[in-house]
């Protein structure tokens, strides 16, 4: 006698506020599970709920911040093994350096992503810097307790942190790329009246450049720099949460009407009777538009995933055909012609040049005025800019503002000179700092001095 197939009981529902799944915190399947994913995994713990869907675009931020982030850690990753493998004194950091480019295996590879990571790092916090500046998102718009002015000083406070951990690490090879480089930095300083030498100083440890200052540059680039960019990012990012998000939020906020309600007629049965009219209402208007939100997980974290994975990837691909200079061991009787500052401070090393003159036989300090005085200046500019621009808060998060036309018009020139002269001074200047054409040649010159 045939007997029917039993048919396996339905597997019973999960209790409220589990998931079986292992990795159900990276695909959550409603936004109940979107909303319980931040609060228990922890490494998303740092994103919000529900994220402002413009604010996605790639083409508004470019994700220059992400970006950022992903360069610095990739800076520790990969500093990590170099920690290990360099040694910093003046007798044997050059030898060390040389074995891990040609002794230790995928060393060259791993001291490639390093540098590149380095110098990539400074141009895309400088480029974030300028897209923030563009679209206003320094300013304060609809949400309350904002301080976007303040997470823009904090910007500006990063940039120079970034320049100096990439300066500090430029010497650490010792060889004569580096000793140079940093040669002609730290004299900028010593330009100053009065106090130059003793700053000078300060930064090198002594009057020469020797061994105290490569314990000291080798400290600022390992400990103390990186500690306090990383403090630093972590306020940037918890005031980003703090503000509502990205500035482009404000924008919409402020645009978007207010969305009320006719109050209904009612009838009220009270003692005396019934009473006709409108029932008690309250009247609310809502800056937040929950049409334009998505939940973080997975949006904003797949985003995130492609930005920094795709930056790993590009930085490794750069690595493998690109390879970190290696010159000649440090020698300070040996001066090269020309000495040039690392690239990012070349625009500056091109304005001391194009400042110092004679008048009536008096000599102007261009090392004081270009290197010193105008950089001070751009700074403070900077730093006040929130304060100083008076446009509209509908200009909070906005392309090119109308309202902010003439200030993005002089913010991008003063970017234009400062790219163009890192050009001049990259390519277009040669022996003595003469300037030379590309097709040009350089006349041969003794390399002692």
């Amino acid at each position: 006698m045939a007997t029917a197939a039993k048919t396996p009981p339905p597997e019973a529902p999960s209790a409220p506020g589990v998931h079986p799944k292992p990795f159900w915190s990276f695909k959550p399947r409603s936004d109940r599970e979107a909303g319980d994913a931040i609060v228990a995994n922890f490494a998303l713990h740092w994103f919000p709920a529900k994220v402002f869907k413009p604010s996605l675009d790639w083409n508004y931020s470019f994700w220059l911040g992400t970006i950022s982030a992903a360069l610095l850690l990739l800076l520790v990753v990969s500093g990590l093994p170099l920690l290990f493998l360099y040694v910093p004194s003046v007798e044997r950091a050059y030898g060390s350096v040389k074995d891990i480019e040609w002794v230790v295996t995928f060393g060259s590879w791993i001291r490639s992503v390093h540098r590149l990571s380095a110098h990539l790092m400074v141009a895309a916090v400088f480029l974030h810097l300028v897209r923030v500046f563009l679209t206003g998102a320094y300013k304060n718009g609809a949400g309350r307790g904002q301080r976007r002015e303040w997470n823009w000083v904090n910007g500006v406070v990063m940039l120079v942190l970034t320049l100096f951990l990439s300066f500090t690490g430029y010497l650490l090879p010792w060889d004569q790329l580096a000793y140079w480089a940093v040669t002609v930095g730290t004299n900028i300083a010593a330009s100053v009246p009065w106090v130059g030498p003793q700053v000078r100083e300060l930064m090198i440890g002594g009057r020469n450049i020797d061994q105290a200052t490569l314990i000291r540059f080798y400290v600022l680039h390992v400990i103390l720099l990186p500690g306090a960019l990383g403090a630093l990012f972590a306020y940037h990012m918890w005031r980003i949460r703090k503000d509502g998000g990205l500035a482009r939020v404000d924008r919409a906020a402020t645009l978007r009407e207010k969305q009320t309600e006719d109050p209904a007629l009612t009838k009220t049965y009270t003692l005396l009777g019934i009473a006709r009219g409108t029932a008690p209402t309250i009247r609310a208007a809502s800056l937040e538009a929950r049409d334009l939100t998505v939940n973080a997980v997975p949006d904003l974290v797949r985003r995130a995933a492609v930005s920094v994975l795709g930056t790993f990837a590009v930085i490794s691909v750069l690595a493998s055909f690109l390879r970190s200079p290696l010159e000649e061991a440090a020698n300070p009787l040996v001066t090269p012609n020309p000495a040039k500052a690392p690239w990012y401070f070349l625009w500056l090393q091109e304005i001391v040049t194009d400042t110092t003159f004679t008048i009536a036989g008096f000599t102007v300090n261009g090392a004081f005025l270009g290197g010193v005085i105008l950089p001070t200046l751009i700074l403070a500019v900077l730093t006040a800019w929130p304060w100083l621009d008076r446009s509209p808060a509908e200009a909070t998060g906005v392309w090119f503002h109308g309202s902010r036309r003439k200030q993005n018009a002089a913010f991008l020139l003063a970017v234009l000179v400062v790219v163009l002269l890192t050009i001049v001074g990259t390519f277009l200047r040669g022996p003595s700092w003469e300037f030379f054409w590309p097709w040009q040649a350089w006349p041969e010159l003794p390399t002692r001095i």
